[in-house]
C-alpha cells in the first residue's frame, strides 16, 4: 500500500512538473513594481535603458510626491510622471507642469525624448527629456502651431519629426522647431483626416497609425482606410484600398498596428504593415448605452510598394480592442493588454482579455500566451526592454485615480517574458561589437558573440542579427517602432563557443532614421541581450 502511495505521488508530481514545463513554454507573468506612483498611459525606453512615463497632471493626487523642497511652485506636491529602473526597481518623481494627456512622442536622433501636445493648456506644449541622472522635463509652451489632442508622431530620415493629426485637426507639422515664428513655424493641410471622420463626436481616426515607408513618404492610417503622403511636397502619392471588414482600427475603435521586420538582404526591403483588433463604428454609442459590442479577431497584411496592394486578411485567437502591437528583437510581433468588448474610454470596455498572442510574420502562424491576473484596459502601455521582457503598465479607465471601481487605476508596473527566455535554447551573448556602436550607414561591422553549444554543432543557417528602433507607446500605438534584420556577409567561428558574425549596417536613412537601436544577435529563435548602437549623425 505505502509502495503504491509512493507511485501515485511520484505520478503526480511527474504530471505537475510536465505541466508547469508547459506552461513556461508559453510565457511568464512577474510583477516587477507594485506601484510606480503614477499609472503608465505613456511610455518610452532611453538609451540608458530607463523606462520614462507618465499620465495626465489634472488626474488628481497621485500615488507619489516629490520631497518637500522640489514642489513645483504654485502647485500640488504630486508627480504625475516617474523615471522607473527596471533593473533596480527604483522610482525617481519627475515635472511635468502642462497636461499630457493623450499625447505623443518619438526618440530624437541624440536620445532625448521628445514629447508633444495634450489636453487644455498642454496641447500646444512641446516637452524633451535627455537621458542623465538628474534630468528633468523641459517644456516649451508654444512649440506646436495647433492644437494636438491624440496625434501620431513619426521620426524621419532628417532628424526631425512629424507630428499628425489630432481631435479637431486636419494638419501635419513637423518639430523641434528652430522658433516659434518664421518659416518653420508652420503647418500642412491634410485632408485625408477630415475625409476618414465619422463624426465630430467620436471620430474613430484619432492617433492615425503612422509607418515610414522604404522611399520616405508616410504611410498613413485613419479608421480603415490609408494613403501615401510625400511630407516635403505636401502631396498624396497613393491612395490604398479600404481594409476589409466592416470596422474602424483607431481610437476610439481602437486597434494596433506594426511595421513588420524589414530583411536588408537580397534584392531590398520590402515594407509590410500589419494592423490588427478595432470594432464596429458606433460600439462607442453604444458602450455608452451600457451595450458592450464584440471587438474584432481580424486582422490585415499590407505591401506598401507593390504594383496594386491588396490587404490579406486572416484572424487573431481572440477578439480584442485596445490591443497593443509590440514588436520582439527576434522579429515575432506579440500582441498584449486590451479588451473583448465596448470602446476606449471611461468605463466603456468589459472582458479583459489576459492572454498575449504571439504572431509568427513567417509562417503567419498565431499563439495564444499564457495569461496576466491584471486586467490591463484603457490607458494600458508596454515596451520591448534590452534583456528581451517586456514591461507592461497602466491601466484606468475611470476619469480620476479610482481604487475601489469594477476596473480599478493600476499602479503597478510587470514583466512579461516571452518563451524564448524560458526554453532549453541557450541564448547567445554579444561580447563586443566593431568598430564600435557609433555605426554609418553601409558600414561593415563586426558583431563578436558568445553560444554554448551544449554538445551541439553551430548552424551559420540560425542565426542572424536585428536592430530594434525603440517606440513610444500609448493608446495602443508604438510609435515609431521598427526592426531590421541586417544583411550578413559572414560568421565565422574565432575560437571555443566565440564567433564573428560580419553585417552592413543599414544603407539609407530612409530605411533606418538617424538614432539609437537596439542590437541583437538571434540564433535558434533566441535572442541576445540587445546593445545600444547609433547610426548616422
Amino acid at each position: 500500500m505505502a509502495s503504491l502511495l509512493f507511485i501515485l505521488l511520484l505520478l503526480s508530481s511527474s504530471l505537475h512538473s510536465s505541466s508547469s514545463l508547459a506552461d513556461y513554454s508559453k510565457g511568464i507573468w512577474k510583477v516587477l513594481k507594485k506601484s510606480i506612483g503614477v499609472s503608465a498611459m505613456h511610455m518610452a525606453l532611453l538609451p540608458n535603458d530607463r523606462i520614462i512615463t507618465f499620465d495626465r497632471t489634472d488626474f488628481g493626487p497621485s500615488n507619489i510626491t516629490f520631497p518637500a523642497k522640489k514642489c513645483p511652485l504654485g502647485l500640488d506636491c504630486y508627480a504625475h510622471s516617474v523615471e522607473f529602473n527596471p533593473t533596480k526597481r527604483g522610482v525617481r518623481p519627475l515635472t511635468i507642469l502642462s497636461d499630457t494627456w493623450c499625447s505623443s512622442g518619438a526618440l530624437l536622433p541624440n536620445g532625448v525624448l521628445i514629447q508633444s501636445g495634450g489636453n487644455n493648456a498642454g496641447e500646444r506644449v512641446v516637452r524633451t527629456f535627455s537621458p542623465c541622472e538628474d534630468c528633468d522635463w523641459v517644456e516649451t509652451r508654444n512649440g506646436l502651431v495647433s492644437p494636438r489632442w491624440y496625434a501620431s508622431n513619426q521620426l524621419l530620415p532628417n532628424g526631425r519629426v512629424i507630428v499628425v493629426g489630432g481631435r479637431g485637426q486636419f494638419t501635419y507639422e513637423f518639430i523641434p522647431k528652430t522658433s516659434t515664428s518664421g518659416l518653420d513655424f508652420k503647418e500642412y493641410s491634410l485632408p485625408f483626416l477630415k475625409e476618414t471622420l465619422r463624426n465630430d463626436d467620436f471620430q474613430n481616426n484619432l492617433y492615425p497609425f503612422l509607418h515610414l515607408n522604404t522611399d520616405g513618404n508616410l504611410f498613413i492610417f485613419a479608421n480603415d482606410r490609408a494613403i501615401l503622403l510625400d511630407y516635403v511636397n505636401n502631396k498624396v502619392v497613393r491612395k490604398y484600398p479600404a481594409m476589409p471588414g466592416g470596422v474602424s482600427r483607431n481610437y476610439p475603435s481602437t486597434g494596433s498596428s506594426v511595421l513588420l521586420p524589414m530583411n536588408l538582404s537580397g534584392g531590398g526591403p520590402v515594407a509590410e504593415v500589419f494592423v490588427c483588433g478595432g470594432t464596429v463604428l458606433d460600439a462607442v454609442d453604444k458602450a455608452l448605452g451600457g451595450e458592450f459590442v464584440v471587438g474584432t479577431k481580424s486582422c490585415g497584411r499590407l505591401r506598401l510598394n507593390d504594383e496594386k496592394p491588396q490587404w490579406e486578411m486572416t484572424e487573431m485567437p481572440l477578439n480584442r480592442i485596445m490591443g497593443d502591437m509590440l514588436l520582439l528583437h527576434t522579429g515575432d510581433v506579440l500582441i498584449i493588454n486590451g479588451a473583448a468588448r465596448g470602446a476606449a474610454g471611461w468605463d466603456l470596455a468589459r472582458e479583459p482579455v489576459l492572454n498575449p498572442v504571439l504572431y509568427e510574420p513567417g509562417s503567419k502562424k498565431f499563439h495564444k500566451l499564457n495569461p496576466t491576473t491584471i486586467p490591463r484596459m484603457y490607458h494600458s502601455s508596454c515596451h520591448l526592454l534590452s534583456d528581451g521582457r517586456v514591461i507592461v503598465g497602466g491601466s484606468n479607465p475611470n476619469e480620476k485615480y479610482n481604487f475601489s471601481t469594477l476596473f480599478p487605476t493600476e499602479l503597478s508596473v510587470e514583466t512579461f517574458s516571452p518563451p524564448y527566455l524560458l526554453g532549453p535554447k541557450l541564448r547567445p551573448n554579444i561580447t563586443g561589437i566593431k568598430p564600435g556602436v557609433k555605426l554609418v550607414y553601409k558600414q561593415l561591422i563586426e558583431v563578436n558573440f558568445r553560444l554554448r553549444g551544449n554538445g551541439k554543432e553551430f548552424d551559420n543557417g540560425k542565426v542572424y542579427a536585428t536592430m530594434m528602433a525603440p517606440s513610444f507607446t500609448t493608446h495602443s500605438f508604438s510609435m515609431n517602432q521598427r526592426v531590421l534584420v541586417l544583411e550578413v556577409v559572414e560568421v565565422r567561428r574565432r575560437f571555443t563557443e566565440n564567433y564573428a558574425m560580419m553585417c552592413l549596417a543599414p544603407a539609407v536613412a530612409e530605411v533606418a532614421p538617424p538614432g539609437y537601436y537596439q542590437l541583437s544577435i538571434v540564433y535558434d529563435g533566441v535572442p541576445s541581450r540587445s546593445n545600444w548602437v547609433r547610426i548616422g549623425t
